[in-house]
Formats: structure tokens, sequence, C-alpha cells
């Protein structure tokens, strides 16, 4: 494969901060751009960061002494990059306007950010579930009239836990799920120590998470439709999905309580058969960072556990357990991922292997 100049818009956030930890080594891209807000640009990355690096380990030092750029200076970015990681906090009509804007100077973006997700031509991918959605990039294109630029998104972190639980069992017709997630402060760019709140403590509310959890799987479980002007993605009509979000006191690890009701009966055996049978197109496609497998099952019925199993092939695997009859749905159980790397900053990176194995991505120079 050949290297590919890669940039971190946002790169002083949480998920930012994880980009450039998990690029450090990575065997096809090489962070070339760091950029961010005006009042981070021009200073190097350490000195920007401050106190503000979240995590255990120091900041890598190919990044240290990197000097932002502002994130508004497209021609600038565009410049030292072949495509951009963009996980900004800004304001949704601001986050889209910029997104399309590096798409129309000829930059790919792959968004960890929720402004793009619900637009019919805008890919919203787990390289796992529904690869073949990169097609509507050209409908896109179209649009914005570019040739080499797009949006690719990644979908809300609260659903890969349970999304790709649910995947393999789409031939026996889900009809309804009720889920619950019970999700980790660093889903909030926070830890407990700048948010000291949160030590003993479980807020049953996160703004807009239960429609993203109750709406974005029927994208990813969409099909595609030409309209005209080339295909768009429809979303699916089944199942109907109730969530009730929490924020509850981990520092990283999304877990959910699924339970569902199925159109064709099915039994455990059968349940369990396509969990640990699931091969997807990441692995085919043999993706650096493609977990294989992507789906482990526990039979101990205190599994998985959030500090125990949330780094399962390197953060990007999905844990399930507890799987048994219910008495008011057909079946429930219980899964776990890493919001930070499989929901954020990793699902990115992963997309960003699958769009240039497929070509949608070009190296520059």
């Amino acid at each position: 494969m050949n290297q590919y100049r890669v940039g971190i818009i946002g790169a002083t956030g949480m998920v930012g901060q994880r980009f450039i930890t998990l690029l450090k080594d990575h065997p096809w891209f090489k962070v070339t751009c760091l950029a961010a807000s005006a009042r981070s640009a021009g200073k190097t990355y350490k000195e920007a960061m401050g106190d503000r690096w979240a995590f255990d380990w120091p900041i890598p030092d190919y990044a240290a002494d990197m000097v932002i750029v502002d994130a508004s200076d497209i021609d600038a970015v565009g410049e030292k990059v072949d495509f951009c990681f963009c996980a900004v906090d800004m304001k949704k009509d601001e986050i889209r306007a910029l997104e399309e804007n590096y798409a129309k100077h000829e930059i790919p973006i792959i968004s960890n950010n929720s402004a793009c997700r619900g637009v019919e031509d805008v890919p919203m991918v787990v390289p796992e579930i529904n690869a073949d959605h990169l097609a509507v990039i050209e409908t896109q294109r179209k649009r914005l009239g570019s040739k080499y630029g797009f949006i690719a998104v990644k979908p809300n972190c609260s659903i890969q836990s349970y999304v790709p639980a649910l995947t393999p069992l789409l031939e026996f017709e889900p009809t309804q799920v009720s889920v619950c997630t019970y999700q980790a402060i660093s889903g909030a760019s926070k830890t407990f120590k700048t948010w000291p709140e949160m030590v003993d403590n479980v807020i049953p509310y996160i703004g807009g998470e239960d429609e993203k959890s109750e709406l974005e799987p029927l994208k990813l479980w969409g099909h595609l439709e030409d309209k005209g002007n080339g295909p768009v993605i429809v979303n699916a009509a089944e199942p109907v999905i109730g969530a009730q979000c929490l924020r509850v006191a981990c520092s990283d690890g999304h877990m959910a309580a699924v339970s569902v009701n199925f159109r064709k009966k099915v039994t455990k055996e059968q349940i369990l058969e396509k969990w640990a049978n699931f091969e997807t197109e990441a692995q085919r496609l043999e993706l650096p960072s493609a977990p294989k497998p992507f789906l482990q099952y526990f039979e101990d019925p205190s599994r998985p556990q959030t500090r125990l199993d949330r780094d399962f092939q390197n953060g990007f695997g999905v844990s399930i357990g507890r799987l048994r009859e219910d008495k008011i749905f057909d079946w429930k159980f219980v899964c776990l991922s890493h919001n930070t790397i499989r929901g954020a900053a990793g699902g990115g990176m992963l997309t960003a292997e699958l769009l240039c194995r497929k070509g949608y991505i070009v190296a520059k120079k």
C-alpha cells in the first residue's frame, strides 16, 4: 500500500488525542498536519495541550513538537495532507459547513461528528457491517462538485456496542429492540479529574443520545437506491428501536443491555453460531486494524466487564454475554465496546483503511 499523509482536525480534543495515539505506528498512515481552533494555531501541540492531555502515557514524540494549523485555513491544511480525520467541537451547522468546504477543496474527510450522519449521500460506515454504502460517495461528489473530496462518517459510539451483535441476526428479522446503554465519561470528552461529579454517580440523560441510538442503526442497515442522480442510502424500516442512554462512572467502555423480538423463530444455538462465525469485509480485505474475530461471546454470566474486556482486539472488537430468553421479548443479552477506539477514533481509522483499500482515497504524492 501507498503511504498516506493524514491530518487531524480537532487534534486537541479527546477524540483527536486518541487519533494521535492510534496513528503513532500505523503502517499506511503518517500524520503530517494537526489542526485546531485559531487559539491553538501557531503553538506546538504540547504547548497547546498544556495539562489537558487525557491519557496516562505521554504525548507521542512525533506529535509533541508539531505546530498546529488553524483548521479554518483549508489551503494550508490541504498542502500537507491526502485526507483528514475530523473531530471538532462546534455547532452542527458549522461542522457541516466546514466538512463540506474541505470536501469541495478536494480533501476527503472521515468525520467523528454527527452533523452529516443524516445526509442520504454521506456514507455512515462500520466497515464490518455496510462497506457497500461507500458507493454513494460518487453521488455526493456530484452534489458538492468535487472530483476527489467527500465526507464519510462513523456512527454514534453508543450503537457500536450492540449493532454489531444484532447484524449477524438480521436474517431472523428483528422487529423490536429495547436497549439501555451505560456509557463511559470519555464519551463526553471527560476524565474523573476534569469531571469529579461523576465519581460514584450515574446520570440518566445524555443529550440527543437516545434519538441517535434509535435512528442511526436503521441507516447502517439501510439499502442503496438510485433516485435519479446516483445511489443514496434509504434507511431500513425495521426493527423499531427504543433506547435509554445513561452516563456511568467508568473511564472508557460503553455497555448495552439489549432485548429483541424476531419475526422468525431462532434458537440460542443458532444465535451463538451466527456470532461465532461472523466474517466481515474488513477481515477479508485484511485491513490493518480489522479485529479477527470481531465478536466474542462469554459463557461466564459475569462477563463482559468494562474494565476487563473493553480492550478486546486492541479495542476494536465487541464482547457479548448473558444470552437468555426474555419474558417480554424473545431474547436478551449484553454487549460491550470501547467507545473512543471502536466507537470513535479507531472506527474512523478503520473506515479510512477501507476507503484507501477501495480506492476512494488516493495518495497525492
